[in-house]
């Protein structure tokens, strides 16, 4: 997949980000974000302070984002978490493993010395799937913990991937 860029989001691409965003937000099976969330606060949420955020740019057509930020202040301040969101008319063409390999590389310049996800769906196989096989370890478990739409209550997953090869000895990999 050679035609496809990641750039840093631009103004220009809020009318875009919100044709991804939307129907995953209104869907409520994936992100525990209101569905009914304004075009405005989507945006608001996913561009918001602290944030840095990318495009996906797959043969000149606006295809994912994702953002990185800082997971916890203070003595956390050096684990980062990201979200990330692909147009669903490019799922399966690769976009989420690159902007996932974007945001790993991203997290270790920036000085991060790991990535977690703090609230990933059970029932979002395609996603476990593609953290597991970035490397991601399934560290935590939260029963029941997210109202799916059509499944009820289903688990979510702590998901965490150390980027330093010795956290405690501070050896970079």
């Amino acid at each position: 997949m050679t035609d496809l860029t990641i750039r840093s989001f631009e103004p220009r691409d809020r009318d875009a980000l919100w044709r991804v965003l939307e129907p995953v937000f209104r869907a409520g099976d994936t992100y525990a974000i209101d569905t009914g969330i304004t075009r405005d606060d989507a945006i608001a949420y996913w561009t918001g302070s602290g944030r840095q955020v990318y495009s996906a740019i797959l043969g000149g057509q606006f295809s994912g984002s994702y953002y990185l930020v800082r997971n916890q202040g203070g003595g956390g301040s050096h684990v980062c978490n990201c979200g990330f969101v692909t147009d669903p008319a490019q799922k399966g063409r690769g976009v989420a493993r690159r902007m996932l390999e974007h945001a790993l590389h991203t997290a270790r310049t920036s000085g991060y010395r790991a990535m977690q996800f703090n609230f990933v769906v059970s029932t979002n196989t395609r996603a476990v799937g593609l953290w597991e096989r970035g490397g991601f370890d399934i560290v935590g478990r939260l029963p029941q913990a997210f109202l799916h739409p059509s499944r009820g209550y289903v688990d979510a997953l702590v998901m965490y991937k150390t980027l330093v090869a010795d956290v405690s000895a501070g050896k970079d990999l």
